[in-house]
């Protein structure tokens, strides 16, 4: 295709997700869902699953392959920012009194739903349907388990700003767990894929380049940026030149652990833990987040939904092992993290809340399907059971979490265990109750 045909078409395919997006995100608030919810569900319905067997020319026509690697690098550069932007809202200073808490529930969160992952892809593992030739019974383990230990981090992130819990104990305490989750659950990934490719040296990099870019970050990195806080200061405004110098640093973050082999967005997101709070996270999210979250992160679920064949899941035999993924899914996140949060001290409706967000897949899901996807470990039928899974943990979320929050008194600041706690709920402005 010309260059010339492929803009064109670049730009019809921009005006129909967007127009498309909003209707579908619209809908979805209406009946108490977020916005990335509606984005998902409208990225499906514009793939094969309702536009394609609708109109399977015209939807080939608007999306024929050809355009598909330009959506795909667009997306990337929205999640690259947007996963940015969800950093410089991680606090953690509200985290450090409540470490063991997070641990605890991202260890429960991790490894029930992994043990309940591996179990059914060895009872399914026979049928061919599933997985690519050539993979071994561990390596699906793996990468199933690493599919369903996942949590929507960027959703998780959005509900809880929505709610306005970005700076409470609670919403960090979330926030911390789902990140530890993702963080292994991308290990395992890059064990997969070490394995998959012969290549054990995949592995040692993902896990050695990411800390390698986590101790440049905050050593190094994290004094420079409090400098450039200063120059913002006093120029009461994020600058052009600033403003370069910060998304030059993105990109070379992303490009980085995205070579190293534990994707780019987490570059991105321990950058954005690094700004230091102030004047230029406030100039950012008012300067960039809108743009991104209304124009370039909805192309992923998009791109997501192309790849997205509902009628692969026909026969009976595959709709009763879907309904067992999503079961043991919801039964390995929800429960489980419920518990380790009760057990860590936390009250019952936080543990609940907690457990409700950590259910959720959405985003970063879909971003371990597609790898595993292109890179041949799962087939397009595997990858549509496991997307139905995705969609069902995420619609979840939200109303569970508001059920929680509406019948029980969640309390989203917890009591000071020492006065070093309280000093940091008043550095951070939170006072915590009694």
């Amino acid at each position: 295709m010309p260059d010339h045909d492929l803009s064109v078409l670049i730009f019809l395919q921009l005006g129909i997700i967007l127009v498309f997006v909003r209707l579908i995100g619209k809908a979805a608030r209406k009946v108490g869902q977020p916005q990335v919810v509606g984005e998902m569900i409208a990225g499906v319905l514009l793939g094969p699953s309702l536009f394609g067997w609708l109109f399977p020319e015209i939807q080939q026509a608007i999306f024929p392959p050809e355009t598909i690697p330009v959506l795909y690098i667009l997306a990337q550069v929205g999640l690259v920012i947007y996963m940015f932007l969800i950093g410089t809202e991680f606090n953690i200073n509200l985290l450090r009194p409540r470490l063991r808490s997070a641990i605890s529930v991202s260890i429960a969160g991790i490894t029930t739903p992994f043990i309940l992952g591996a179990v059914i892809t060895l009872l399914i593992f026979d049928n061919q349907t599933f997985f690519s030739p050539g993979i071994h019974a561990w390596e699906a383990m793996l990468f199933t388990g690493a599919a369903m230990s996942i949590t929507a981090f960027p959703m998780l992130a959005r509900i809880i700003h929505e709610r306005g819990l970005a700076n409470t104990s609670m919403g960090t305490l979330a926030l911390a767990a789902g990140s530890i989750d993702d963080t292994a659950a991308w290990c395992l990934l890059a064990v997969v894929l070490a394995s998959f490719s012969g290549d054990a040296s995949i592995a040692f990099r993902a896990v050695g380049g990411g800390i390698l870019y986590g101790g440049l970050v905050f050593v190094m990195g994290k004094p420079l940026l409090r400098r450039l806080d200063t120059v913002v200061e006093r120029a009461r405004g994020l600058s052009g030149q600033a403003l370069s110098i910060i998304l030059i640093l993105l990109m070379f973050g992303a490009w980085f652990t995205d070579l190293v082999g534990i994707y780019a967005v987490f570059g991105a997101f321990v950058l954005g833990m690094a700004i230091p709070r102030g004047r230029v996270t406030e100039e950012l999210h008012r300067k960039v987040e809108p743009l991104t979250t209304n124009l370039l992160l909805p192309l992923f679920f998009v791109y997501s939904g192309l790849n997205t064949q509902l009628g692969l899941v026909i026969s009976p035999e595959l709709w009763g092992i879907t309904l067992v993924i999503v079961t043991a899914a919801i039964a390995g996140k929800f429960i489980a993290c419920w518990g380790a949060a009760r057990l860590s001290g936390e009250t019952q409706a936080n543990a609940l809340a907690i457990g409700a967000l950590m259910n959720a897949r959405g985003l970063m899901e879909l971003i371990l399907l597609n790898i595993g996807l292109q890179r041949g470990i799962i087939t397009p039928t595997m990858f549509t059971v496991l997307v139905i899974m995705t969609i069902i943990t995420t619609l979840m979320a939200s109303p569970v979490f508001d059920f929680v929050s509406t019948r029980f008194m969640v309390t989203t600041r917890l009591p000071a265990q020492s006065e070093n706690e309280a000093k940091i709920y008043e550095e951070v402005g939170s006072t915590p109750l009694t």
